[in-house]
């Protein structure tokens, strides 16, 4: 019996919402181990639809564990909000059922003032953050001046913290002509969630370690998508965090041989959000085709995603760096009706003869990349709610062998419909 990490293996918003479920129901223990409550997925479970932000999935299954580890970042209102609202829908959160890592950093309210005002100067050349503050608490947390959830216990050495911390944002913020924030209204604050916060705080690596031990199955959840890692995507359109499968043992205080299947999620086609290069982003009428039929809005945010044809190249390089053993193929009904489908099979720059078979590093030379795509028929019969292969038209089955093909990884599920059961299982992730 294997552990399952599942990430993202494009630029999020691959539909994890779906498949962690699924495999939510049959995991002991659930672990978010990366980003904090910029993502975002919607779960419908006996007709219930529930939002998650920054919880993980496995919250609002009953006999399920959940936990957050070290390497995501807090909003502890948020936190609260988001717990709230899941027990005011029946969900039973409590200590015995939830757990936070005493040492995962807090985000705070000069944070998201921080982070507005960033993305409000960069103009044309916004990341398209969330502005809910990520980025400014992971850059605390590696100088060394971040405020984790332990620091609650003891109010002077708090106070001590947030006078720094805020001392160093200040300096910026009244730079860029800014209200400067109030560390001892922050501190209020912070102290008047101590109690609820630290009723679930504890070792996450202890929990965890006692849980392998036991023989649970345990499954590490990740956030956005391997295109947005801070070291393996397309710096600096990215998120503020590393998403690829090994953050599990970092973020979640585990060894990188703990960490089992990596299932990498990924779009019959591709999307985006916020700025940053996308080289096989549609503009015509088969993007907006694509964007409507997948009802391609983020869960967080709102904002329309942006839609092109699948990007084998760079699926096939998240899947060598985030070490993906299968993909989940996902919204593959929304290429119904399709008469040709294209998918990219390398870039051009500037015009060049070379081919490229992988994503450039230079943010100039990732802006250029041009696709060389190959055609193949569509297809008119529907998928949707396709329950075995033998459901499936004969040159969708023909696309989905060519994606494995040229990905270099198969196809472990695939996914027809938003519902859950619509979902074709070639392997068992957690039998490895």
């Amino acid at each position: 019996m294997a552990n399952v990490a599942v990430i993202g293996a494009q630029w999020g918003d691959e539909g994890k919402g779906k498949i962690v479920d699924w495999l939510s129901s049959r995991a002991d223990v659930v672990v978010r181990f990366q980003g904090g409550h910029n993502a975002g997925h919607t779960l419908v479970i006996e007709g219930v639809e529930y939002k998650l932000s920054l919880l993980p999935s496995g919250i609002v299954r009953p006999g399920k564990m959940s936990v957050i580890g070290n390497g995501v970042v807090i909003d502890p209102v948020h936190l609260l909000t988001e717990i709230d609202l899941l027990r005011s829908q029946g969900a039973s959160i409590t200590p015995e059922t939830f757990l936070v890592s005493e040492s995962a950093a807090l985000i705070l309210p000069v944070h998201q003032a921080v982070d507005a005002a960033r993305e409000a100067l960069r103009g044309e050349q916004k990341i398209g953050t969330t502005g809910r503050g990520i980025g400014p608490a992971y850059e605390d947390k590696v100088a060394r001046r971040a405020v984790r959830l332990a620091d609650l216990a003891s109010e002077s050495a708090l106070a001590d913290k947030l006078d720094a911390l805020v001392a160093h944002h200040n300096v910026w913020l009244k730079a860029a002509d800014q209200p400067l924030a109030d560390a001892k209204a922050i501190g209020a604050e912070l102290l008047a969630m101590r109690d609820q916060l630290l009723a679930f705080s504890g070792q996450s690596w202890r929990y965890l370690a006692d849980a392998r031990a036991a023989n649970k199955r345990i499954l590490f959840e990740g956030a956005q998508g391997v295109m947005l890692d801070i070291d393996h995507g397309t710096y600096p359109f990215v998120t503020s965090s590393n998403t690829v499968a090994g953050q599990a043992a970092t973020g979640a205080g585990i060894g990188p041989t703990d960490i089992g299947f990596v299932l990498g999620i990924t779009k019959a086609y591709t999307t985006r959000v916020g700025g940053g290069p996308f080289p096989t982003e549609d503009f015509g009428a088969d993007g907006t085709r694509m964007g409507e039929r997948g009802r391609e809005f983020g869960t967080v945010t709102g904002r329309k995603r942006r839609c092109g044809w699948f990007d084998a190249v760079m699926v096939r390089q998240a899947g060598h760096v985030a070490g993906i053993s299968g993909m989940a193929l996902t919204k593959l009904d929304v290429l119904d009706g399709f008469d040709v489908l294209k998918i990219c099979i390398g870039y051009q720059v500037d015009g060049n003869d070379e081919i490229l078979d992988y994503f450039p590093s230079d943010m100039g030379a990732q802006a250029a990349c041009k696709p060389v795509y190959e055609e193949m028929p569509g297809w008119q019969d529907s998928t949707f709610g396709a329950r075995s292969w033998a459901d499936l038209p004969a040159n969708a089955v023909k696309y989905i062998r060519r994606v494995e093909e040229l990905t270099k990884m198969p196809v472990t599920l695939l996914s027809t419909s938003p519902e859950r059961d619509d979902t074709i299982l070639v392997k068992d992730p957690f039998e490895g």
